[in-house]
């Protein structure tokens, strides 16, 4: 299977575009993951994750309308690609596989 370059918190912020679906923009995607994980997301960190998933083609993304609330700046939504699809699935069940590997723990020695 391909190899996909994909750290923890690029994971977390394409789960993230995928669970908001049509509603995936910076400011959601933002909220949403502090709300989830009880985690500060700033948004350069956010915003540079974004830009890389996007070059990597794992994310794309397109401007909304402006609106007037924001000042007329418009938002820019992100859509996963079927490659960032396929990115998640490998990474899922890289983990399921090394998870379904480890012994059982409850039968191991404490060494407390």
């Amino acid at each position: 299977m391909k190899k996909y370059q994909l750290g923890e918190f690029e994971e977390i912020v394409l789960l993230t575009v995928g669970v908001l679906y049509e509603n995936a923009y910076g400011v959601a995607i933002k909220e949403e993951i502090e709300n989830r994980m009880s985690r500060k997301v700033s948004v350069g960190a956010l915003q540079s994750a974004l830009r890389r998933m996007e070059k990597k083609g794992f994310l794309e993304s397109a401007t909304g309308e402006s609106t007037v609330k924001r000042g007329g700046k418009p938002k820019r939504f992100f859509k996963m690609t079927s490659f960032g699809r396929a990115a998640l699935e490998y990474n899922r069940d890289v983990r399921a596989e090394l998870w379904n590997a480890m012994p059982d723990l409850s039968t191991q020695a404490n060494f407390a």
